[in-house]
């Protein structure tokens, strides 16, 4: 594995941020970021062989600082909404800063995917590690994040993000990587055939907040059991598209077990032929897409990306768990270890 680190830029407080590019033998590639640890490119070949970067992003490293879609990045203390920034632990209720709606979102307006991360090449792989303080966005307890990337000759894309506390805490860490297959800049992502290895999901209320069940994807819009594309009934009028302007919504992962991979998605791009098999030890994958996107810092397609032009597959725990007693438990408490793992497999059909 070839691995090259370039100087990217400076931040605008001052901070390096880096760069690199890891390729494998066949010349496909993943570029990677200090800012907020992020997933900058991944340049995988068609049914034809032809490379192309299939990550939305941007070209200039401060247009990842507070950009609307989190691209590529690993939002946190925690990813996804937490119900009007605040939380019960142990008896103790903390408040954090509201900065979507009503709620909670994605660690705040400062999160982890604002932040320039400490950063090394470690043998064949990258590592990206944040220190959280404690208080830092009204979060208790010092935390030590640690993302490790490996790129191999298959194709295949690994994250294992771990971490550690001195006290107790809630933590739910993903990547918000945003796929198009046909490559970025390429159109939208509604052709794109989704399967999902979910049989429920949660129902919002219209800030998309969990109501506290699941419910069966059957027989509704959200079944994507079997593989249909992404823009067959975006626009159906059912309360959980309603609620986001098209898919937004945590699915349930068939199976998951704490600790052990599983199948989570399957994304394919008829155009292109381009294959994304997704497996993950989380719990639940979030699927967004991208319905939010005008607006956006100018991508490397060199134009603003526009509404549903890419999808995000993020592998994580459930929105508002801290709220939610009966959903799996998101406190990491001091001597454990947060430890969770997504691989993105890239191939062709």
């Amino acid at each position: 594995m070839k691995i090259e680190k370039s100087l990217w830029g400076v931040s605008k407080c001052g901070k390096e941020i880096y760069q690199y590019t890891l390729t494998n033998v066949h010349g496909a590639f993943v570029r990677l970021g200090s800012v907020g640890a992020a997933i900058v490119s991944v340049g995988v070949p068609d049914r034809d062989g032809k490379i192309a970067d299939v990550v939305l992003g941007y070209p200039d490293p401060n247009d990842y600082f507070g950009d609307g879609p989190c691209a590529g990045k690993i939002p946190g203390r925690y990813a996804n909404r937490i119900a009007k920034g605040r939380f019960t632990l142990d008896g103790k209720e903390y408040e954090l800063p509201v900065n979507n709606g009503p709620n909670h979102l994605h660690g705040g307006p400062e999160g982890f995917q604002n932040k320039v991360w400490e950063s090394r090449t470690e043998g064949d792989a990258v590592e990206f590690m944040y220190f959280s303080e404690d208080g830092e966005a009204g979060y208790p307890g010092n935390l030590k994040v640690v993302a490790h990337y490996e790129w191999n000759d298959d194709n295949e894309l690994k994250l294992t993000v771990t971490a550690e506390t001195d006290a107790p805490t809630v933590l739910n860490l993903t990547n918000h990587v945003y796929f198009n297959l046909n490559g970025e800049g390429n159109g939208d992502i509604l052709g794109h055939e989704l399967r999902l290895n979910a049989s429920e999901y949660l129902p919002t209320d219209d800030t998309l907040i969990p109501l506290g069940t699941a419910d069966p994807v059957a027989g509704t819009p959200m079944d994507f059991v079997t593989a249909k594309p992404i823009g067959r009934d975006i626009k159906e009028d059912f309360p959980a598209l309603n609620y986001g302007k098209g898919y937004d919504n945590c699915f349930l992962i068939d199976g998951a077990e704490p600790g052990q991979i599983q199948f989570a998605a399957e994304l394919y791009a008829p155009e292109s032929g381009r294959l994304l098999n997704v497996h993950t030890t989380q719990p639940a994958v979030q699927i967004y897409t991208g319905n939010w996107l005008a607006g956006s810092p100018k991508g490397k397609c060199g134009r603003s990306y526009q509404d549903y032009e890419g999808v995000a597959i993020e592998c994580q725990h459930f929105p508002d768990s801290p709220n939610n007693p009966g959903f799996p438990g998101t406190v990491l408490r001091p001597g454990e270890v947060f430890a969770q793992a997504i691989i993105w497999t890239f191939s062709t059909r």
